[in-house]
């Protein structure tokens, strides 16, 4: 007998419940969640087969070929050539600046040197 008043009570709902089931209740459960049967899917795409008229693959291949050309040899050719100048224009931008800010410190320095001969010159008079 299981002492704990708890545990038994768990069992006796888990018991209620399994006697209110009908046969058979957890093999239907165990085939929904392993989806159809191999054969049920072959009927199915078997039956979709049939509604599309013959065709159809071609026709959709033809479609998207329409909508979605293939770039010419010139239009790769400009896109190419705009992407190269672009990033050509990126390298002197930031080359620019990179040689604006290391002009800035440079002068700073020499700003500091003059102004330490300075005072030195002064200090020698």
């Amino acid at each position: 007998m299981n002492t704990n008043p708890e545990q038994d009570a768990w069992s006796r709902l888990r018991a209620h419940a399994a006697a209110r089931l009908d046969g058979g209740f957890a093999d239907r459960v165990l085939q929904s969640a392993h989806g159809c049967p191999a054969p049920a899917w072959d009927r199915l795409r078997a039956a979709a087969a049939d509604c599309l008229r013959p065709g159809f693959p071609d026709r959709v291949l033809a479609a998207a070929r329409e909508r979605f050309e293939i770039p010419s040899y010139g239009s790769q050719l400009a896109l190419s050539a705009l992407t190269a100048a672009a990033c050509l224009a990126a390298v002197i931008l930031f080359h620019h600046h990179e040689l604006a800010a290391a002009d800035a410190r440079n002068l700073a320095e020499w700003s500091q040197i003059v102004a330490a001969a300075q005072d030195l010159d002064a200090g020698a008079r």
